[in-house]
């Protein structure tokens, strides 16, 4: 059972990795130590499970619900779990909803289908339905997860203010739009509401200028290997100490660099590699279709964690 039945989604909320065997089934025991040294850091809020960096599109539905009854069972007495509702059908989307509720998770980090590519952000009423139909489901909090606006999964920012209006539990937004701009009107609409919607950034490869702007929490994938720089980061900007941020994001910076370089696709197979250069992790087994890494980007993500200070240089890391 959840730690928090009444959880709002804010702060930083890392979303964890999910560790692979070398015949591609879950390696059960090493994810559940992966989960326990996300939730040994001080200053989360929560950790979410089933999202992109668990490699979910690579998931079945009954190892979705494995994963989210492991975390569950592991530190769901710690700290509250977010679930991944990442189904490309609404109806399946509510039953996602379902029975995440009743197995104990605290919210639901939602994404729309991949069918809205097509041109729903000019049918705001398929995004009613969607997360509409999911609220039906269930009451846990929603957090949106608002993509950028050129890859038609986006939503404009009236559409996400009457999604407000309309569904209550829709409590946060994970917003990677992509926009500084829009970014910014995001957070002062959406946290300005008498009832705010608080915006978590996922912003991570600029996650010091998003957060200055006065956003909430952040969600993601980076916080899997870099959980405890980013409460740091996000608790020195909270306590306006500019300088402290700065120095903080000066170790964020070589690492997200090498986590968000292109192909954007590999960003969860190079935070895979960390885990296993800094220790954490035995192997950075992924599913296809994703592809191992080569040693080249290996040394490169090697080279990112030593110019954090997380871990000491040398000539070979083969």
């Amino acid at each position: 059972m959840s730690v928090s039945p009444s959880y709002v989604p804010q702060g930083v909320i890392p979303a964890c990795l999910l560790p692979f065997n070398d015949d591609l089934s879950i390696d059960e025991h090493n994810f559940r130590r992966h989960l326990n040294e996300l939730a040994d850091t001080p200053g989360l809020s929560a950790i979410t499970v089933n999202g992109h960096s668990t490699e979910v599109a690579a998931c079945s539905i009954n190892e979705q619900k494995r994963i989210l009854d492991i975390a569950l069972d592991e530190v769901g007495n710690r700290i509250p779990i977010v679930n991944g509702i990442f189904n490309e059908s609404t109806l399946e989307a509510a039953e996602t909803a379902r029975w995440s509720q009743k197995a104990g998770a605290s919210a639901l980090l939602a994404a729309p289908p991949s069918i809205f590519r097509d041109g729903a952000q000019y049918r705001p009423a398929m995004a009613f339905s969607h997360y509409g139909t999911i609220a039906e489901a269930s009451d846990l909090p929603i957090i949106l997860f608002q993509f950028q606006m050129a890859s038609g999964l986006g939503f404009s920012l009236d559409t996400q203010i009457e999604l407000a209006d309309r569904i209550p539990t829709i409590q946060a937004t994970k917003d990677a739009c992509g926009d500084p701009v829009m970014f910014e009107r995001t957070v002062r609409a959406l946290q300005g509401r008498d009832k705010p919607v608080h915006v978590l950034t996922t912003h991570t490869a600029w996650l010091f200028q998003s957060l200055v702007v006065g956003c909430n929490g952040l969600l993601s994938g980076a916080g899997s290997t870099i959980a405890g720089l980013q409460v740091a980061l996000f608790d020195a900007i909270r306590a306006n100490d500019l300088a402290k941020a700065r120095a903080v994001q000066e170790r964020i910076w070589p690492i997200t660099e090498a986590f968000y370089a292109n192909p954007f696709v590999d960003m969860h197979n190079r935070m895979k590699e960390a885990q296993v250069l800094l220790g954490r992790l035995p192997s950075a087994t992924v599913r296809p279709p994703l592809v191992k890494l080569g040693q080249t980007e290996i040394e490169r993500i090697h080279n990112a964690l030593s110019m954090a200070g997380m871990i000491e240089k040398t000539a070979n890391v083969a």
